[in-house]
């Protein structure tokens, strides 16, 4: 009679649900792994700003600094006669310049002003503004002013083509001579700028330029330079562009900001461009993949009255490493006859 209570006590105990007390629950699993991910996170932040400060202590400033308009510019000028302004593209700086001999080649016939871009090399970047070519344009003509240089020829490579040209079109007086070498002046579907762009982007951006985009640039760094080099291999004279100091956050914000703007910007631009009244040299390497030079620098050249096109064969993105000698004639193409002159009577 007594076994019925003890077969229900057995039934009801097999029924019970079973004790998790002793044994973690899913969120405290999840807060764990968001914690570990942030200490992690956080470590490379703190990384990666260690490099960065190492990078621009071992490149110190070269050149001089102006403050323009609030902004920090750095600039380095060589050589005498008539000026002549080199502003670099995406992700460069004035080492790239001075590494490929053309500063000292210009600088034997030319006063040379070459500057580090809003946030590039030493050069501040203020959030407060959007960056646009003509924002741009509008500081380097404020810095041309401050030393004294009301007129110029004006180089400008890749992303710098898109300054140069809004310089010639908001200050023709000031340019007197333009030289646009491996420039994108016409939009295309360019879905390789989505994902450059991101770091540009607010908080998203913030986290990952501080944290895993410096490390993945370092990473695609190889893959990055034969693409832009290519078909040409990495010239050697390139080993001096600190690469150190291209993959700081800060560096990397900028980046990304005009790989952002680079399709828009072409598609604003592209009614300016037969106003140009000032000589034009263009330049393109022939059979790049990166900008094809004849949707794109061919296409210019036919839009641009007073202009003239130089196709350098096998040169690739980066002409004026892997053609230093053609970029220089391209300069002395449109730049004033007299500037040759005036240096030799200065000598």
């Amino acid at each position: 009679m007594n076994s019925q209570p003890g077969r229900q006590l057995h039934a009801d105990l097999h029924d019970m649900p079973p004790d998790h007390s002793s044994s973690p629950s899913r969120p405290s699993t999840r807060t764990a792994i968001v914690g570990l991910t942030a200490a992690g996170l956080a470590a490379l932040a703190g990384v990666n700003h260690l490099l960065a400060r190492k990078a621009e202590r071992d490149n110190p400033p070269a050149g001089r600094f102006l403050n323009v308009n609030g902004v920090r510019l750095h600039y380095v000028e060589r050589g005498r006669g008539e000026p002549v302004v080199l502003l670099h593209g995406n992700g460069s700086m004035i080492q790239d310049f001075q590494s490929s001999g053309l500063l000292d080649l210009a600088a034997r016939k030319y006063r040379v002003i070459v500057l580090d871009r809003p946030g590039y090399g030493h050069s501040d970047r203020p959030r407060s503004r959007i960056w646009t070519p003509e924002a741009q344009a509008d500081l380097i003509h404020d810095a041309l002013a401050q030393l004294g240089i009301g007129r110029a020829t004006i180089l400008g490579h890749s992303w710098g083509c898109s300054v140069a040209v809004a310089l010639a079109h908001k200050y023709p007086d000031l340019v007197g001579g333009l030289v646009l070498a491996s420039g994108y002046y016409y939009p295309t579907a360019r879905l390789d700028v989505v994902g450059t762009g991101v770091p540009a982007m607010a908080v998203l951006g913030d986290v990952l330029r501080y944290t895993i985009s410096p490390a993945l640039s370092r990473l695609m760094w190889p893959i990055l330079m034969r693409k832009i080099f290519g078909p040409q291999a990495v010239p050697e004279k390139f080993a001096g562009f600190p690469k150190a100091m291209a993959v700081r956050p800060s560096q990397i914000r900028a980046s990304a900001a005009e790989s952002a703007l680079m399709v828009p910007d072409a598609l604003s631009d592209r009614e300016t461009y037969s106003r140009l009244k000032m000589p034009v040299a263009i330049i393109a390497g022939a059979g790049v993949r990166l900008i094809d030079a004849e949707d794109q620098s061919a296409r210019l050249h036919g839009d641009i009255p007073n202009s003239s096109l130089h196709r350098l064969l096998g040169a690739g993105h980066i002409t004026r490493q892997t053609a230093t000698e053609a970029v220089m004639s391209a300069i002395e193409k449109v730049a004033p006859s007299h500037g040759r002159s005036a240096q030799a009577k200065a000598a």
